[in-house]
């Protein structure tokens, strides 16, 4: 029997090749021309979370969570905690509302003891955050005061240990962030507060900090996407989180030989009182819109994560790294 020459396997390639294309181009055509990816928003919690169009609403900074007409969802009704923080204390900044808040209330659902930062302006979110605090029978200490001051900073960790006794977790979670068309819109001053409140304030009070962090302990920095990935109209804001991912990388090689990890967490668009304050309200109803999930996160879904970073029975080998949770695929 004679062997198929080249010339002949090359065709029957071909063949192939060509009948393989005709089944997915029917495929296709079925799908819609090409049009395989659903547009509707991707749920994939336990619960359906809310979906654009949010609501069209405009804040006066710094925002109020109690002044939203959606109310983020921060209770996250389907975390059981299991004491991965038990005997622990944590001092979260920004902790009144918002991720702060959220982080702040699975760490007491954890076991830990909580005192937060906020500004005096949002007293009325940090009583509430206090209550459903108390309402998981933890303690939470309200400490009012603006972190751009390093001698507030030190006040606040000095304020935590004359309450608990001890600061086993640092979250540097409060920010600043207004958006502006181009470069020149960002003037002096208002650069001076960018950084000021999203660097200078996540370094001083992880130094008035870490001389009291035990060996096991750990710091947690919300870092965001604009760091990853910039942002057109976020320029000091992304600025400041590039830095914030650095400055994690860093601190958590300088104390590495101590037992302290450092980790940040990158999220994307999350429903907070920071985006509304940012925003016109024609703007806020397509938030989160262009993501991968085609919706916003809710602050119960980024909490979890700082549990992971923060809890030794789920971490005790990972520091230093900065982690995605942005509602889109191959954030990095």
């Amino acid at each position: 029997m004679t062997p198929p020459s080249p010339d002949s396997e090359a065709g029957d390639v071909a063949v192939q090749h060509r009948k393989v294309q005709r089944e997915q181009d029917a495929k296709d055509r079925a799908a819609g021309d090409g049009e395989v990816k659903s547009k509707k928003a991707v749920q994939a919690g336990h619960r359906p979370e809310p979906e654009n169009p949010m609501p069209a609403q405009h804040l006066k900074k710094p925002g109020l969570e109690a002044d939203m007409d959606l109310q983020p969802r921060f209770k996250a009704s389907g975390y059981l905690g299991s004491g991965k923080l038990n005997g622990m204390v944590a001092l979260v900044t920004g902790g009144d509302s918002g991720i702060g808040r959220a982080v702040a209330l699975l760490y007491a659902r954890e076991g830990a003891e909580v005192a937060i930062v906020y500004l005096e302006d949002e007293q009325v979110d940090a009583e509430e955050t206090q209550r459903c605090i108390q309402a998981e029978g933890k303690h939470c200490v309200l400490i009012p005061g603006d972190v751009r001051d390093p001698a507030f900073c030190n006040r606040a960790v000095d304020e935590t240990l004359q309450a608990f006794g001890q600061l086993d977790i640092l979250v540097n979670n409060a920010a600043f962030q207004l958006h502006a068309a181009g470069i020149e819109d960002i003037t002096d001053e208002r650069l001076d507060l960018t950084l000021r409140t999203n660097v200078y304030g996540y370094f001083q009070m992880a130094r008035a900090a870490v001389p009291h962090l035990r060996r096991g302990g750990s710091i947690i920095n919300t870092g965001s996407v604009t760091g990853l990935e910039g942002g057109a109209q976020l320029l000091d804001y992304a600025t400041t989180k590039g830095a914030i991912h650095a400055f994690t990388k860093s601190l958590a090689s300088n104390l590495l030989d101590k037992g302290i990890r450092v980790n940040a967490v990158a999220p994307g668009p999350v429903w907070t009182p920071l985006n509304p304050a940012d925003r016109s309200a024609e703007e806020v109803q397509n938030f989160g819109k262009n993501t991968d999930m085609k919706r916003p996160a809710q602050p119960e879904e980024l909490s979890p994560a700082y549990v992971f970073l923060a809890a030794p029975s789920c971490a005790s080998y990972i520091t230093g790294i900065v982690l995605p949770v942005t509602g889109s695929v191959g954030a990095a």
